[in-house]
């Protein structure tokens, strides 16, 4: 496929991403978006876990230069920030937007209006962070938007707990995938978020996104245009399963896999309820992890152009 027109246009122009509409939509009568599958009625006002009924929630939008350096460039990512979460970890670094709601209400009009704001300061795609529970939303928006003008590459910044039904209705639309593949062990899942299921759902959702944009690829100037990205968050005292799920990525997704492994954990939230999680990240903990990654046959590792403080 051509790196020169994101996939959503042409998915647009064939007269499709309507049809994603009406049955992303439909999920929401009784909700059934995402694997936690509350069965709120969401487009009369009730809400599940993600605390969001029929309008999406955000909590700030701009380019953003913390992200990888294919999706920085030299003008930014443009970031939108969903408010509330599906998978709502208890050590969540973004505490007071997830499980705070710290944010505001915006019609699908208004978020197509901040993707073109931000695609008009120069930054080089559209970062939807937290995005799982508002697919529906977010379709809506790229339609009102495709006709404005939107022309850069979209971005599914997720947890990587997601349904496949969802991302199905996601094909020929995101450019590229970015979930965080959190953890391997389903009761450390359990203990931290609540999904004892999590490890076996993100599986299944990173071999969808990869069947979908393939391997993450870059153009001439540096900029990534498609495929797929995945994080893993180095967490102490081994909680988060890094060897295997290294191992997993390499054999079961591609050992051409982008992966950034990330240092950056720190007790945030209500993590110290969690016996383990309840300490920063030594250094020795993320080198480990990072020579594990290449050990199990990781060869496209991100590099981290921050210094983090380590314990």
């Amino acid at each position: 496929m051509s790196l020169s027109k994101p996939a959503y246009i042409r998915t647009f122009e064939k007269g499709l991403l309507k049809e994603k509409i009406v049955k992303a939509y439909s999920l929401l009568k009784s909700c059934v978006l995402c694997p936690r599958k509350c069965n709120a009625d969401r487009l009369s006002g009730e809400i599940g876990t993600c605390k969001t009924a029929k309008f999406a929630w955000i909590s700030s939008y701009n380019p953003h230069f913390g992200e990888e350096e294919p999706l920085v460039g030299s003008h930014g990512s443009g970031t939108i920030f969903f408010t509330h979460c599906n998978l709502l970890c208890k050590f969540c670094q973004n505490f007071d937007i997830s499980h705070h709601a710290n944010g505001r209400q915006v019609s699908d009009d208004e978020l197509a209006g901040i993707m073109l704001r931000l695609q008009n300061q120069g930054c080089h795609n559209i970062n939807f962070v937290t995005p799982s529970h508002v697919v529906p939303q977010i379709l809506s928006a790229v339609e009102n938007a495709v006709p404005r003008g939107l022309s850069i590459p979209l971005i599914f910044n997720t947890g990587g707990y997601d349904r496949i039904t969802t991302l199905k209705l996601l094909d020929g639309v995101i450019d590229i995938y970015m979930p965080d593949f959190k953890f391997w062990d389903s009761r450390v899942a359990e203990i931290a978020c609540q999904a004892v299921d999590y490890p076996k759902v993100a599986q299944k959702a990173l071999m969808e996104m990869h069947r979908q944009v393939g391997d993450l690829q870059i153009d001439d100037a540096g900029i990534a245009r498609r495929g797929l990205l995945i994080r893993h968050l180095v967490l102490p005292n081994g909680m988060a399963g890094t060897r295997k799920i290294m191992r997993f990525i390499a054999q079961h997704i591609s050992p051409d896999s982008y992966v950034n492994i990330m240092s950056q954990y720190r007790p945030c939230g209500r993590a110290a309820e969690v016996k383990k999680l309840d300490s920063y990240l030594l250094s020795q903990e993320y080198h480990m992890a990072v020579d594990v990654a290449k050990r199990e046959g990781i060869t496209r590792l991100d590099q981290p152009r921050r210094m983090f403080r380590f314990h």
